[in-house]
């Protein structure tokens, strides 16, 4: 057992929304993420595997040989409530005022959606329980779950998250250690070497 926690968060594979950059539903991958995933294939190493219960993580988690990923909702994306299926742009022209709110204050949720502050508090909660030294765990999830992480590692303020991107299937690595995290890799391809 290692004196440290290394945790592994892959964002999904490509779905149409991800190809349309819309906020999503929960949706399975396409085709060509079905594809991507399969890619991720012994491409990774862990001795626990964890999945956010939406189609999109579970799918991508199976086709990267971790079918018993055990389902934890905490890593589930962010909540768009009204907006789920739109893009930016599209709400954006609808309610310009509301996006800016939204996009300026962690506090300010879409229209019976979830604020960015209720997902970094959930998956920090996340953090603090994975956190103790063990087996490496690798977490299939979204890429907002995967920003709020980086976000609560470098100990910054929740707007930081706007400033983060994740690619479909992409790794970023955190470590723990005696309860502080670090951030070891952002946004890497684990198809091009194990992780």
């Amino acid at each position: 057992m290692s004196s440290f926690a290394r945790l592994i968060l892959v964002r999904h594979a490509p779905t149409e929304a991800t190809r349309r950059h819309a906020f999503p539903r929960d949706e399975p991958l396409d085709v060509a993420g079905e594809a991507a995933a399969a890619g991720l294939r012994g491409r990774l190493e862990a001795g626990r595997a964890v999945t956010a219960p939406l189609r999109r993580c579970s799918g991508t988690a199976a086709l990267a040989g971790f079918e018993d990923a055990e389902s934890d909702a905490r890593w589930s994306e962010l909540d768009f409530g009204a907006w789920a299926g739109a893009t930016l742009g599209e709400i954006g022209e609808r309610e310009p005022d509301r996006v800016q709110a939204w996009l300026d204050d962690p506090q300010t949720a879409p229209p019976g959606g979830e604020a960015l502050a209720d997902l970094t508090a959930r998956v920090r909660d996340a953090l603090d329980e994975y956190g103790g030294p063990g087996a490496d765990t690798v977490v299939f999830t979204s890429g907002g779950p995967v920003k709020a992480a980086v976000v609560a590692a470098l100990g910054a303020p929740d707007s930081a998250f706007w400033r983060i991107d994740v690619d479909p299937c992409s790794a970023t690595v955190l470590h723990c250690r005696s309860g502080r995290w670090t951030v070891r890799s952002l946004n890497a391809d684990p198809r091009a070497g194990r992780r």
